[in-house]
């Protein structure tokens, strides 16, 4: 686990670290995998939420959901330590437009969009910071919020813009 005071940090390097592992039963990684938004997780995600998870995660069971499949899509090689998102994103190439529509939406759909971004990046072996998308959709603060998407869009930019001048 990650020495960070930052207790979801520390959640989700470990989370990351445990999906990752060699000792991960591949049949319960590929059932994380497969798991969808707006449906009943199998009955391994729940084995895994009780002993790896904050014990407040019913409380973001959906959004818990989400990144425990996003993860495991992306193991091995699933959490890259300070590669933020949206650097991630801007180095495959990520359409502007695709990041727009995943910033601005809510609920099973932002959910939904996440895992295509996670998809598109798994293709890709481009590891991130899986902070960002646990920042992503675990802030309810709208001030919060916004802060968390301007991060993700600055490094989204930096990271386009340098493309540009190397162009």
């Amino acid at each position: 686990m990650s020495t960070s005071p930052d207790p979801l940090a520390r959640t989700i390097a470990h989370v990351a670290g445990t999906l990752s592992s060699e000792h991960f039963p591949t049949g319960e990684r590929a059932a994380l995998r497969r798991m969808v938004p707006g449906q009943p997780p199998p009955l391994y995600f729940y084995r895994f939420a009780l002993r790896h998870l904050p014990e407040t995660w019913e409380r973001d069971e959906a959004d818990w959901i989400t990144l425990a499949a996003g993860i495991a899509l992306m193991a091995p090689h699933a959490h890259r330590p300070g590669s933020g998102l949206g650097k991630a994103l801007g180095e495959g190439g990520y359409s502007e437009s695709r990041l727009e529509r995943l910033l601005q939406s809510e609920g099973d759909t932002r959910r939904t969009l996440l895992l295509r971004a996670v998809r598109f990046l798994a293709a890709k072996t481009r590891p991130f910071d899986w902070l960002d998308a646990a920042r992503l959709l675990l802030t309810r603060n709208p001030e919060k919020r916004e802060h968390v998407h301007r991060h993700i869009a600055r490094e989204f930019y930096t990271i386009v813009d340098q493309q540009k001048k190397t162009a």
